[in-house]
């Protein structure tokens, strides 16, 4: 990615990691915004400078602060964590482009669906030890078979905002 980001295994940061999304709902009067508790990863650094790795959030640990709505969330309707207790987001290939833009090429799978999703990406805090990505990117929900939506209630596109911290795995 850049000379400061060595090559070899980054394994993420769980205490400086978020992912977070929001809809609209209620007809877009009302914004619902939750996060993930439990986020894992890791990845590699190529010695062509690419990087490639792995995002796994555990779905039932998502929290929106309603506890009856996040078990609406939990269920069949949306993401039936009974059957597919995780999220993840498979990094095909993460390159720096123009400065401090990473283009990040990978296949997100929820409720066991899997779709290529790109996005751009913020490099910060690059060293030799640690570095930090954030990005906002937009996911239909109806590609992965969350289109429960009582009397129309949803529309639109959820949006998911990331800031993902690796560490230097010890070699």
């Amino acid at each position: 990615m850049t000379v400061a980001v060595e090559t070899g295994t980054w394994q993420l940061d769980r205490t400086a990691t978020t992912v977070a999304l929001k809809h609209k709902t209620m007809w877009g009067l009302v914004t619902v915004k939750g996060a993930f508790a439990t986020v894992d990863g890791q990845g590699e650094v190529r010695a062509d400078g690419s990087a490639v790795g792995t995002v796994t959030l555990d779905a039932a640990s998502l929290d929106t602060k309603h506890a009856k709505r996040d078990k609406h969330l939990r269920s069949a309707d949306f993401f039936d964590v009974e059957n597919h207790p995780e999220i993840t987001f498979a990094v095909r290939s993460a390159e720096l482009r123009d400065g401090d833009q990473v283009h990040v090429i990978g296949q997100l799978t929820a409720r066991g669906i899997s779709r290529p999703q790109s996005f751009t990406a913020q490099l910060g805090d690059a060293s030799a030890d640690a570095v930090t990505l954030t990005a906002e990117f937009s996911v239909d929900r109806d590609h992965f078979g969350l289109g429960w939506n009582q009397m129309g209630m949803i529309r639109g596109l959820t949006t998911v905002t990331a800031t993902l911290r690796f560490t230097r795995s010890a070699a």
